[in-house]
């Protein structure tokens, strides 16, 4: 099991404030989502297999 602490992300698409936002965080086999608001909640874990669909479907739907 890896002690390391989670290195989080935001969006570029998440703008100067970054109050808005969501942040990701690669783990083993895992991709780990909280809220940039609260930090302090639980964050969400995925599969890399479902973070990976999701985002594709995403940016299936840019401009």
């Amino acid at each position: 099991m890896s002690t390391t602490e989670p290195v989080w992300v935001k969006s570029s698409y998440s703008g100067g404030g970054g109050d808005n936002c969501v942040e990701v965080a690669a783990a083993e086999s895992t991709v780990l989502v909280r809220d940039s608001k609260d930090t302090d909640l639980p964050a969400l874990t995925v599969s890399g297999d479902a973070w990976a669909a999701f985002t594709a479907q995403i940016a299936a739907r840019l401009p």
